[in-house]
């Protein structure tokens, strides 16, 4: 007779199967690291760190490709461009330690992804809920403009985070070239015809064929965020909609 399966038991099954999700991504995460595909921009991004910023000088800069971060079991997933030169490529987290993850992490910890509102550092305490957040490109790129070749070469690493991501359901795209990155990574690029592919505007959303829900949404860089093309309340609508969508499939 098979024991029965009390609380306690499936408690223990059901970390097990999030311990071993868990695993599965950490060798996706250490190959993106140790990544060496695109000379510039890995010449780039060490002589970021080794010049660093005054405001930083005591920092020991990350200087290297930076992986996604979250919950592995995350319904949604959130895709950027790429770290910036002085937040993800000196923190080694994406979205982390410049202005465009000060909102970031705000939003997501305001509709209940996160168990903090700040992101200062790789040990900041910071706990995903339900969310991963990755990018198109993994290493900072000069002038925030890796060109089409860099992004073809660094899509693999997005596509690999999706086939184990496998509970996604909504998706938030922080710009037109994280549109495209996830859509290619995801097979949907060559799966639809043009016209039926998800377009880029701030707040739309599209259902695509697997039920996925698509959102679009401008980035929350300074360009977007001091010039009042993106405010508060718009972006916390962006979240707010994914939050309704994540509850409506649970």
């Amino acid at each position: 007779m098979p024991k029965r399966l009390t609380l306690k038991r499936h408690a223990a099954l059901v970390g097990d199967v999030r311990r071993n999700r868990a695993m599965t991504l950490e060798p996706v995460q250490a190959g993106v690291v140790a990544c060496e595909r695109c000379p510039r921009l890995r010449s780039w991004c060490r002589l970021v760190a080794e010049r660093k910023k005054r405001e930083f000088r005591d920092w020991i800069y990350w200087g290297r490709p930076v992986p996604g971060f979250g919950d592995p079991r995350a319904r949604l997933l959130v895709v950027g461009l790429a770290p910036a030169a002085h937040g993800g490529n000196r923190t080694g987290r994406v979205f982390t330690g410049d202005s465009s993850g000060d909102w970031l992490y705000e939003a997501l910890h305001r509709f209940g992804f996160a168990n903090q509102p700040t992101s200062v550092s790789r040990d900041d305490g910071l706990e995903m809920r339900d969310c991963y957040v990755t990018a198109a490109a993994r290493c900072a790129p000069p002038d925030n403009r890796p060109t089409r070749e860099e992004l073809e070469r660094c899509r693999g690493w997005l596509a690999r985070e999706l086939e184990l991501l496998d509970r996604v359901r909504v998706v938030i795209a922080l710009g037109r070239i994280a549109r495209e990155a996830w859509l290619r990574a995801s097979g949907w690029w060559e799966r639809l015809p043009a016209r039926e592919r998800p377009g880029f505007g701030h707040g739309a959303a599209a259902t695509l064929p697997d039920g996925t829900i698509f959102i679009g949404s401008y980035h929350p860089s300074r360009q977007n965020t001091n010039t009042g093309r993106l405010t508060r309340a718009m972006w916390h609508e962006i979240f707010r909609e994914a939050r309704r969508h994540v509850d409506r499939k649970t």
